[in-house]
């Protein structure tokens, strides 16, 4: 049987931009292995795709101890009996690119120097296809399949729409007529628009469209949605706790999601709902919403710190986006919607 290794072990918003990549491999061989090597915390993201037949667990933080160095072993044992055509490194990482070559599959593919982020990681690849005029990483990630004469430029996240009890608690609270959600969290402090005017946006949701939006919130940022949900008036609600199963679900029935770059932004695209993503230190051309009709707010221009995790400046360029454009943005997609 013909076999494919997928390596991609995080962030959430790359292991979404990589399921094309494995839609791509079943829809041209329908009858072939589709697995893939992600962290542990993503286990239940691909649990949902429905073209992945096996999801296999790999935290490198784990190896530095003597029982995960055990596990992996083990892991790279049942990986090598597979003899896999082809392993494919989407994340250009030294530590990705050495666990895609001890795999030993008959082709080790990965990006070439330039688009590597540890350059060092291409002498482990047996083939560096060139990702040409692609910008978005999507379409360099697709690119990558070249090898395998696979010319692929149509994007699929065949992903399966979870019915949780979550889900319903939301669809239920928020109205039969449907419901924006808000992410005002980011793990990078200057991906964040500020929480009072996520507050003040969502007042002029309610005002003109009839809809209340739903904060979402993650690990430490329950005291940020608290403070979207202060700022916008009876407007918006606090998100129950949810898992990434949930946010899939929530994402589907929402009529629109607002967001900066981070993984329930990208979550929101996959699973076809309409988006205004809002963008500081990262570039949209790469990492930003792929459909045309979703709207993308970006002060990346002026930015002084692209991809650094905390802003040079007082105040970070992101906050230049004002209340009423990012309005007139949720008019222009609502408006394409239908």
């Amino acid at each position: 049987m013909t076999s494919f290794l997928i390596v991609r072990l995080g962030s959430l918003g790359d292991v979404i931009h990589a399921i094309p990549v494995a839609a791509a491999l079943r829809r041209h061989f329908e009858h072939a292995r589709v697995d893939w090597v992600v962290d542990p915390r993503y286990v239940e993201l691909l649990n949902l795709v429905t073209c992945v037949d096996r999801r296999i667990p790999f935290d490198p933080r784990a190896v530095r101890r003597a029982s995960g160095r055990a596990t992996f072993r083990q892991t790279l044992r049942e990986l090598r009996d597979v003899h896999y055509d082809a392993a494919v490194d989407l994340q250009g990482l030294l530590k990705s690119a050495v666990l895609a070559r001890l795999v030993r599959a008959r082709k080790t593919i990965g990006f070439p120097k330039a688009h590597l982020r540890e350059p060092m990681a291409r002498f482990f690849y047996t083939e560096t296809p060139s990702p040409g005029e692609a910008t978005h990483v999507i379409f360099k990630n697709l690119a990558l399949l070249a090898p395998l004469n696979v010319i692929e430029r149509q994007v699929r996240f065949p992903i399966a729409i979870p019915d949780t009890p979550t889900v319903n608690v939301v669809r239920g609270r928020l109205g039969a007529d449907g419901y924006a959600v808000i992410n005002p969290g980011a793990a990078w402090p200057n991906k964040r628009w500020p929480a009072e005017r996520f507050g003040a946006l969502a007042r002029g949701i309610q005002d003109e469209f009839g809809l209340r939006s739903l904060v979402l919130w993650g690990p430490g940022e329950q005291e940020l949605a608290q403070a979207v949900v202060a700022a916008a008036g009876g407007a918006a609600e606090a998100s129950p706790p949810t898992s990434v199963t949930d946010l899939v679900g929530i994402s589907h029935h929402a009529r629109l999601m607002i967001s900066g770059d981070t993984g329930p932004l990208h979550i929101a695209g996959a699973v076809g709902t309409p988006v205004v993503a809002l963008f500081g230190p990262t570039f949209p051309e790469r990492n930003g919403p792929w459909d045309e009709q979703d709207v993308t707010l970006s002060r990346v221009a002026q930015c002084v710190c692209h991809y650094e995790r905390r802003c040079r400046k007082p105040v970070p360029c992101i906050n230049d986006i004002d209340v009423a454009e990012v309005l007139s943005a949720v008019r222009q997609r609502m408006a394409a919607h239908g």
